[in-house]
């Protein structure tokens, strides 16, 4: 995702457009997100292999992956650490009804929660 503009209007217009396959492909190199992950919150496997062939996801793939990635990222600011993130990002927690952060990321309702946690937690409010 570093070749995309990170201004909103711009980042707006890229998901309307449908992100290049290969924001997935950075995902996965960067190792913050396994494959098995983004299949189940963002892009099945088989329909990632058909979007390579178009060459772009479509704008609802590039909202996922996009929610997906800002999460991560916010985990990884409030943890200041990659490997502390992903453990807790993995991790099921009392404060999600037992489930780990990453498995809520399917949906923006389960992003915000996780959001609002990491909030608590950067603000040192007990989780």
């Amino acid at each position: 995702m570093s070749d995309l503009v990170l201004d909103a209007p711009d980042l707006i217009a890229a998901v309307r457009a449908g992100l290049p396959v290969a924001a997935v492909d950075e995902a996965l190199a960067s190792g913050r997100v396994s494959a098995a992950e983004l299949d189940r919150l963002a892009i099945p496997r088989k329909t990632l292999a058909h979007r390579r062939a178009k060459g772009r996801l479509t704008p609802d793939q590039s909202d996922r992956l996009l929610r997906v990635l800002r999460i991560v990222g916010a985990a990884e600011d409030t943890f200041a650490d990659r490997a502390r993130a992903g453990i807790w990002l993995r991790r099921p927690t009392t404060a999600l009804g037992g489930e780990a952060p990453l498995d809520l990321l399917d949906t923006e309702i389960g992003a915000r929660e996780v959001e609002t946690l990491l909030g608590r937690i950067a603000h040192g409010i007990a989780a």
